[in-house]
């Protein structure tokens, strides 16, 4: 579903990635880990094709299409997907009225079982995220998700700002999205995940963990061996055994 091939990135004219190459098959859920400023959100808005972010060398493919230069919301028709670690507030433009632009071919009774699965009726009249909690934004991103219904999922940080009787909600919600309730053979839809905690892996069965350091994956593998691993022994393990690779 997406081939990214030694992607190069920057950010006002600084080199973020440094060659990032990462395969994802239909029906794969990846995790991807690393300390802050490692380039793990550059990657996810890269793969959105934000302005900000200038790919310089590389390419991502999407479902056998170059998308390398093509706009954001280009790549959401073809079934891209993004939850922002910090999404903004949206001032004027109420939360149920983005639900009826970004599904409209969603009946109302779909987009009403969305919203109590959420617990977001109370949300519907308000302007997007002016004045939420951070688990309320959160919440809400999840459902913009659910109504976008995309094919390739992106969570940059789910569980950030959630407390404990949300995150089970979210986790819940977001394997449905990844259709973990289905056999593997029958699933259509990919996701990539950033995750600090691990508390996400909790509620969905990821097929492959990827570090990211310094713009570069420095490990692939078993996600809850990786995480294991960073708990006891922290980021500098990666560092070690990708010297000795």
């Amino acid at each position: 579903m997406l081939h990214i091939e030694d992607l190069h990135a920057e950010v006002d004219g600084r080199e973020i990635l440094h060659g990032i190459t990462l395969h994802i098959e239909p029906g794969e859920t990846h995790v991807l880990m690393g300390p802050n400023g490692s380039g793990k959100s550059t990657l996810l808005m890269c793969i959105m094709g934000f302005d900000a972010y200038t790919v310089t060398k590389g390419s991502i493919t999407f479902n056998g299409t170059d998308v390398t230069d093509m706009p954001v919301h280009e790549r959401a028709r073809m079934g891209m997907g993004i939850m922002f670690q910090r999404p903004p507030s949206i001032p004027g433009l109420k939360l149920g009225r983005m639900l009826e632009v970004i599904g409209p071919g969603k009946k109302p009774d779909e987009r009403s079982a969305a919203v109590s699965r959420m617990n977001m009726q109370d949300f519907m009249g308000r302007d997007i995220n002016l004045g939420f909690s951070g688990g309320e934004i959160k919440r809400s991103e999840i459902l913009q998700m659910m109504i976008q219904d995309p094919s390739f999922i992106m969570l940059d940080e789910p569980e950030s700002g959630v407390d404990l009787e949300n995150i089970h909600l979210m986790g819940e919600s977001i394997s449905h999205l990844l259709q973990k309730h289905q056999k593997f053979v029958n699933r259509k839809n990919s996701g990539l995940v950033i995750t600090h905690t691990g508390y996400i892996l909790d509620y969905l069965d990821v097929d492959k963990g990827h570090v990211m350091i310094n713009g570069e994956f420095k490990c692939h593998g078993n996600p809850r061996e990786i995480l294991k691993l960073i708990k006891d022994k922290g980021y500098n393990e990666c560092l070690n055994c990708s010297k000795i690779i």
